[in-house]
């Protein structure tokens, strides 16, 4: 089946759902919103801490805030794309409250605000402890309101169409790719439709799920990145993972891992070990306020050093009833597994979180395929460098959303849909049988990346990770040319694609810089042999 659409955006985070608002409401035309699940199952809806924007004036300014972002991103952010996020963050903040989200003010009306990890100020707005929930809901209502938005749930994006599908030979080096839409399998029938389009937005969010432990929801599996670099997109800096230093340790839940949010250190949290001596004084001056890359090495330094799995994070010294106040859904979930954190120390452990690297994008969000942009974790716009600072990638998706929505209602006049695409052509193959093959598969992705592509590196570790990733992926493209297409065939493809190619850009980078810190090109004075 073909279906057309002006607008075809894939994701519906926070980025997916902010594009598609502001297209839709341009009136420039149809616009399908294709969700891989359900639209409440997306990384936006697991973020706590919130949303960072300049907003006290008395004391904060946008040059703080650059400061701070090109700090933590190790001086490897692009200048321009964060003083536009940083610029244009309090207009965003206004959007978001325009289509519904609610953020804590305190009782004079003001922003109650929190500060995280690597941030100078407080200027990070939120709602409660559970910020990405609440914007989420706020969205997900906006977009149920808006009639000229096509909700397509349960959808799994296959392909991105590009001239590829018309027979023509398109290599890294072709000039004027150009993106028709893509092929979409839909569960319903089994079939993969035709989705052809004038514009694509990828806001297929970040690449957790191929750790054995992360934040993010089992969905993340890189599914645009892959499908953009099959399609010979620019892709950049994957070998920038950031690694949450603490998510709640309890055995069984790593998939998703329950986060901790970083406001917790920033509300006056300690890390300490299983003895409750505090050991980030040996690491760096802020202590648990460092930005994320270092507390994580410094906690798997403490845990190698000392046999453990876990170290603490302690909020005991706080008044009781304000933690409960500022952290309800932390305090609940850890009661829920017999921890009162107003008087017991929260056991934390690092696990895979955020994506700095990605599709490379220009200011408008463009990625280098004509027609194709990317918003979100699944973009590399630049922002975050060698590190993401805390609170910071919420409000890149929704000014990068703007960016890529003014850009694409402009330009979509040029543009007519590609009635030559070919339909998908399945004939021949079979459906296939070996889900325990694609199981067990899916598991190795999670192990080797793990064990080899982790917090701390190595040139062998990573080399054995390319080893068993190009094992993986010749059996898999052996297996996928003779099965029909399924979500759980599509997902391993693009987790092993990911894995890829956070691999090889992480031996490409021969020196430890943000999150990237191997052993064999040391940058710190304390050694993690």
């Amino acid at each position: 089946m073909i279906r057309k659409f002006d607008f075809l955006i894939i994701g519906s985070g926070v980025a997916g759902m902010s594009y598609a608002l502001q297209v839709a409401q341009s009136g420039k035309g149809k616009v399908a919103l294709v969700c891989k699940t359900t639209m409440d199952e997306a990384n936006t809806a697991k973020a706590q801490g919130g949303v960072a924007s300049v907003t006290n004036l008395k004391v904060d300014n946008f040059e703080k805030h650059i400061h701070d972002t090109m700090v933590a991103g190790d001086y490897i952010s692009d200048p321009a794309a964060v003083r536009q996020v940083v610029e244009q963050a309090p207009a965003g903040i206004e959007r978001l409250v325009k289509w519904g989200v609610n953020f804590d003010k305190k009782e004079d009306g003001t922003y109650d605000l929190h500060r995280e990890g690597g941030h100078s100020e407080f200027r990070i707005l939120h709602h409660a402890d559970d910020s990405g929930f609440e914007i989420q809901r706020g969205l997900i209502e906006a977009v149920r309101r808006e009639k000229r938005i096509t909700v397509l749930e349960n959808h799994f994006a296959v392909e991105i169409i590009t001239q590829h599908h018309l027979g023509m030979e398109v290599t890294r080096r072709t000039e004027g790719i150009e993106c028709y839409g893509a092929y979409i399998l839909d569960p319903d029938t089994g079939k993969v439709d035709t989705f052809l389009s004038k514009v694509t937005l990828l806001a297929t969010g970040g690449i957790g799920a191929i750790y054995n432990s992360t934040t993010n929801p089992n969905i993340a599996t890189g599914d645009g990145i892959a499908m953009a670099y099959r399609a010979k997109a620019t892709v950049k800096d994957m070998e920038f993972v950031q690694f949450h230093p603490t998510a709640l340790y309890h055995t069984g839940e790593t998939h998703p891992a329950y986060l901790i949010t970083e406001a917790m250190r920033g509300y006056g949290g300690i890390l300490r070990l299983p003895g409750g001596a505090e050991f980030m004084q040996k690491y760096d001056k802020r202590l648990s306020l460092a930005p994320r890359d270092i507390v994580a090495r410094a906690i798997d330094k403490e845990m190698k050093i000392h046999g453990i799995d876990h170290v603490y994070l302690d909020v005991t010294h706080k008044d009781a009833e304000e933690t409960k106040h500022h952290f309800p859904n932390i305090y609940q979930k850890c009661l829920s597994i017999g921890i009162d954190i107003t008087k017991d120390y929260i056991p934390v452990c690092p696990c895979a979180h955020y994506l700095c690297g990605g599709i490379q994008v220009d200011l408008n969000g463009q990625s280098s395929i004509k027609r194709l942009y990317a918003v979100g974790e699944c973009s590399c716009t630049g922002l975050h460098g060698g590190n993401r600072l805390a609170s910071n990638s919420l409000i890149e998706a929704v000014v990068y959303a703007d960016a890529a929505a003014k850009h694409s209602v402009e330009a979509i006049e040029q543009y007519t849909f590609n009635d030559a695409i070919p339909e998908w052509n399945d004939e021949g193959t079979m459906t296939n049988e070996e889900k325990v093959l694609i199981a067990q598969d899916m598991r190795e992705v999670g192990q080797t990346m793990s064990n080899y592509v982790g917090i701390v590196r190595s040139d062998l570790r990573l080399h054995r990770a390319w080893v068993r990733l190009d094992l993986l992926f010749e059996e898999t493209e052996e297996l996928f040319k003779r099965v029909k297409a399924t979500r759980d065939i599509c997902e391993l493809r693009n987790a092993i694609n990911v894995g890829y190619l956070i691999t090889r850009q992480a031996i490409e980078r021969k020196e430890s810089r943000g999150l990237h810190y191997t052993i064999d090109y040391p940058k710190h004075a304390y050694d993690y042999k």
